[in-house]
């Protein structure tokens, strides 16, 4: 590893490169195998390590202020849809609005 990283210095370009630039020369080259992984698992841990952090924040924001008050079915439901809501963008939320609201028009007041 240290004598790919040392060969590859002295071949790239004498411009400043961002690190894609740099992981789009080593892919192309293809002779620098381990700076390739070793820039593959850089690439893919924040994003590991992101998510599953916001998911347990969500989780623990949902457990504090809401424990008391509802049952663990609602409580995971809320969850999940913390957790995943990009998901939750793409749902068209007007039609279940309008389900909801029919459903209720023959309630007395």
């Amino acid at each position: 590893m240290i004598s790919e990283l040392s060969v590859m210095q002295f071949t790239l370009p004498d411009r400043t490169m961002s690190v894609m630039e740099i992981f789009h020369f080593v892919r192309e080259a293809d002779c620098y195998p381990n700076t390739s992984i070793a820039y593959r698992i850089l690439f893919t841990m924040p994003v590991t390590v992101a998510s599953a952090q916001r998911s347990f924040c969500k989780l623990k924001l949902l457990k504090n202020y809401l424990r008391s008050v509802m049952l663990q079915e609602r409580l995971n439901g809320l969850a999940t849809l913390c957790i995943e809501k990009q998901l939750l963008d793409e749902i068209d939320i007007d039609s279940i609005i309008d389900d909801f609201a029919c459903r209720n028009a023959r309630r007395k007041f």
